[in-house]
């Protein structure tokens, strides 16, 4: 079979856009989507390589850009988030996958913006395959324990894709207890066990536990972020008037 000709390579090469090339590249990322999406009508294997291929090109297409606005921010969100349902619905055996996922491993340690950081969240989901979610676990945890051990606690690349994995797994004790070493306490990777305490049915405890995370930054980081979390689990558990 011939290979496919994605349109979209040819507009997401290495510095593509330059410093005002946001409206630009915005654009062009939302038609990539739709030649995306629209093949996934037909060939959801074939969509997820288009996905993983523009989600590998998006930093190195756009990191010249200026981003002050916010305006390129909003839409490499967008387009992320449109692309992780198409990971996860690809039909791909666990060897294929396997090989993809680690095509993305590879652009989330060179994304020197985080752009990926909503496919590291949900990296367990788009495993699909618990053995596939357990070796990346099994893989991520003595690198974390050992980062987040250390007296000059470093920034542990793949953190979120290791606590994606154990939750997806719910391998509830070891994310406890990797959690616990995280000194510097960041919502970021707090949430990954706020979400195990809710999958518990531990409704109580999963919102004290993410104001408590609150207390600890006093107020200064992470506010709206554990404001949407408390009031999601809450509502969720049918206690409108406290949310």
């Amino acid at each position: 079979m011939a290979k496919h000709k994605w349109q979209f390579t040819a507009r997401f090469r290495a510095g593509a856009y330059g410093w005002k090339g946001t409206a630009l590249a915005a654009k062009r990322m939302k038609e990539a989507v739709t030649e995306i999406k629209k093949v996934a009508r037909t060939d959801s294997g074939l969509a997820g390589q288009g996905a993983v291929e523009l989600l590998c090109r998006l930093y190195p297409a756009c990191e010249h850009i200026d981003g002050s606005s916010g305006s390129l921010g909003t839409a490499l969100n967008r387009t992320v988030a449109a692309l992780v349902p198409i990971l996860i619905q690809a039909d791909w055996d666990m060897n294929t996958r396997g090989r993809w996922l680690e095509n993305l491993y590879e652009a989330v340690c060179n994304d020197g913006w985080s752009i990926l950081s909503q496919v590291e969240d949900r990296w367990g989901e788009i495993c699909v395959y618990a053995g596939l979610a357990n070796l990346w676990a099994d893989r991520l945890v003595p690198f974390l324990r050992d980062v987040w051990s250390s007296a000059d606690r470093g920034h542990a690349t793949g953190d979120s894709i290791c606590l994606s994995c154990l939750l997806h797994m719910q391998r509830y004790d070891e994310l406890r207890e990797l959690i616990a070493l995280d000194r510097l306490k960041f919502w970021s990777n707090a949430c990954f066990w706020a979400e195990a305490l809710v999958q518990q049915g531990k409704i109580d405890e999963a919102v004290a536990y993410a104001e408590s995370i609150r207390d600890f930054h006093e107020g200064k980081y992470d506010n709206h972020s554990i404001d949407d979390f408390c009031e999601k689990t809450l509502l969720e558990a049918g206690r409108a008037e406290e949310a």
